[in-house]
């Protein structure tokens, strides 16, 4: 059964304070998720951090419950996606949801309303649809500004990050048409979307590109927003999830304009420590 079940329109966040959060696991981990908040995943955006490893799951912050949500149960027809899950709403209009709990302390929840940060929520299990996998999907939200928040800028950072890469840069202009900047040199005049391949896990927190010096587009995945149903990620404007990941193998990187002459295009990928990396090519723009 569901208690005091929210609009599944729950979206969140305003970013505040870093570090205001606790890790909602027992083992402390840097750089070792089965899916990161931003990453191409289930065909969006994914607004969830999902760790790798079974473990003791505990709230990340003071709060009160808001929502339990159960795997199954005699009034429902469809088995939740998110298994046994439990919703916090903390000060600040943030929520937290913890995602594919064990069912013994779930239950153990229904008479609670008021947590401490670090009280046990239960151990990770299968109950939610992670191909099997009994690890904990965590969200962030602010419910008063309506984004989904990464949550690792809330949390301690550790250890060190995956290393970033920069492959396969191409353009595309307005009909679509690709050219692939290690090759071709010579463009029309005329705004392109540029591409890179994506990571095989990890995805860049941040990414910058610049026209012959200044700044033409950042795009960092700190927040996510939902407009008109979709998820979009954010830079001069809301990006959608079929502009941000065309394919399963590509990752946008921001929108430029070219102008006649020779133009320097620079692209920078940087991970949540700010470590990062940078390639630039040298084009002829008629």
């Amino acid at each position: 059964m569901k208690k005091a079940l929210v609009a599944t329109g729950i979206i969140l966040t305003a970013v505040l304070s870093l570090w205001a959060f606790d890790w909602p696991q027992t083992e402390i981990m840097a750089d070792s998720f089965f899916s990161y908040f931003g990453q191409y995943r289930g065909g969006t955006i994914s607004t969830s951090l999902v760790f790798t490893d079974s473990d003791e799951i505990k709230a990340a912050e003071s709060g009160r419950i808001l929502a339990l949500i159960s795997e199954h149960g005699e009034d429902e027809l469809f088995e939740s996606t998110l298994g046994n899950a439990a919703i916090i709403i903390h000060k600040d209009n943030l929520a937290t949801v913890y995602a594919n709990l064990d069912s013994e302390k779930h239950q153990e929840l229904f008479s609670q309303t008021e947590l401490e940060k670090g009280a046990a929520l239960g151990n990770t299990s299968n109950s939610g649809w992670q191909k099997g996998e009994a690890c904990l999907e965590f969200q962030v939200l602010d419910t008063k500004n309506q984004n989904y928040i990464n949550p690792r800028i809330l949390m301690p950072r550790v250890g060190k990050e995956l290393e970033l890469s920069i492959k396969n840069v191409s353009a595309v202009n307005k009909k679509g048409t690709e050219y692939d900047l290690s090759t071709q040199k010579n463009l029309n005049s005329g705004t392109y979307l540029l591409y890179k391949d994506q990571e095989n896990i990890a995805v860049p927190y941040k990414t910058t590109v610049f026209v012959n010096g200044a700044a033409a587009e950042s795009i960092a995945f700190d927040t996510l927003t939902a407009k008109d149903g979709r998820i979009c990620a954010t830079g001069k404007k809301a990006y959608s999830a079929s502009v941000v990941y065309p394919n399963s193998k590509r990752q946008f990187l921001g929108e430029v304009t070219l102008p006649k002459g020779k133009n320097t295009v620079s692209i920078v990928v940087a991970d949540i420590l700010g470590k990062e990396k940078q390639l630039t090519y040298t084009l002829e723009v008629r």
